[in-house]
């Protein structure tokens, strides 16, 4: 049977977003994590570590982020090992935001003055002293914007997540549509609940930015 397209409809796809937002969030969470070591190998002075950084940057951004999530889904069920489409997802996800979050990260870093670099060596502080105190709060303003950016396209990105049975909010979309036949609304409203988290989120950082003196 054939059901209208209504509030109750839109009451559902409202609720599946917080699994887009949930998804996000331990996405960025693990990604962030992963993705500060990741810079710090990338420009500490030990070329070994350099190396062994850049070659996951290059292998993750380097292969579909749709392809990593087949792998964590239905390759490590070859492996005998099942894993279900929530976990799949964040480990997916989080290695893929790692990936770009490092490069975002290094890049910031290693744009604070090297003079800066030298007065806190001066100052006899050891080298994560000079990374904790000096460099890292100069480099958190300048990859305010581009880290945000990052985060805008991973909650778009998050609709892949579908692909593999895990019911976010473009999952819960299909759903509808397959119960409604009226794919110009459902998807309107979709399309409108993801401009909502996206531009809430690109708010949130303009004001973040003014408050940091962000230059532009």
């Amino acid at each position: 049977m054939i059901r209208e397209f209504g509030p109750d409809e839109i009451a559902y796809l409202v609720f599946a977003a917080r699994w887009t937002i949930l998804l996000t969030a331990a996405s960025l969470v693990f990604g962030s994590i992963i993705g500060l070591a990741l810079a710090i190998l990338r420009i500490m002075p030990f070329r070994p570590a350099n190396l062994l950084a850049l070659a996951y940057v290059n292998l993750i951004q380097g292969t579909p982020l749709l392809g990593q999530l087949f792998v964590f889904f239905f390759g490590l069920s070859i492996l005998g090992l099942d894993v279900g489409a929530w976990p799949a997802a964040v480990t997916a996800f989080s290695l893929y935001a790692g990936a770009f979050l490092a490069e975002i990260w290094r890049g910031s870093l290693q744009s604070v003055p090297k003079t800066q670099w030298e007065a806190s060596a001066s100052l006899a502080l050891t080298y994560v002293q000079r990374l904790r105190y000096v460099i890292v709060p100069q480099a958190l303003r300048i990859s305010l914007p581009p880290t945000v950016g990052f985060v805008v396209q991973l909650v778009k990105n998050t609709s892949l997540a579908a692909l593999i049975g895990f019911v976010e909010l473009t999952r819960a979309g299909q759903i509808i549509n397959a119960a409604t036949y009226a794919p110009l609304k459902v998807y309107l409203t979709v399309a409108a609940i993801y401009f909502v988290i996206c531009f809430s989120l690109s708010m949130a950082s303009q004001r973040l930015e003014r408050k940091l003196h962000v230059a532009r």
